[in-house]
């Protein structure tokens, strides 16, 4: 089932649970997904849809961090719950043993030692961990322990 069905079955559903903190969240996620679909004026691929679900999720969790800072916990609370929801929606995260092994073998497979070409390193891991979530930070930072 393409990603806009399923958002829009479980919307109806929150509508009808009278959920409005789901609500809400859906439709910001149904709203983000239409935006870009109308802006590129095609039907969204999958990389796309993850593209914007995790713009969202980086979001809601600098929004968090911005209001645990200015003191206001429950709106830091409202944030982590719209975080978890969109998550629910991409494919599962990258385990720490699968980031090492696609990141050796990309550094087998470039044969770069140098931390000038940490970019071929990156986009050779980020190829080999395609359709698992992977955080770019965490990423670089392993790469780049590796090159040094």
């Amino acid at each position: 089932m393409p990603l806009l069905d399923r958002i829009q079955t479980d919307l109806v559903l929150a509508m009808k649970a009278r959920d409005e903190a789901r609500l809400s969240a859906l439709r910001m996620m149904k709203s983000a997904l239409k935006k870009l679909e109308v802006d590129s004026m095609k039907p969204l691929d999958e990389p796309a849809e993850m593209q914007v679900l995790n713009s969202l999720i980086k979001q809601r969790t600098e929004s968090a961090e911005m209001f645990r800072t200015g003191g206001r916990p429950e709106m830091a609370e409202k944030e982590e719950a719209e975080r978890s929801l969109i998550e629910s929606y991409m494919p599962a995260s990258a385990t720490s043993e699968d980031i090492e092994a696609a990141l050796t073998a990309a550094l087998a497979e470039t044969g770069v030692t140098a931390l000038k070409q940490m970019g071929v390193v990156m986009k050779a891991t980020q190829a080999k961990l395609a359709g698992k979530r992977v955080d770019g930070k965490a990423l670089s930072e392993k790469v780049r322990s590796r090159l040094s």
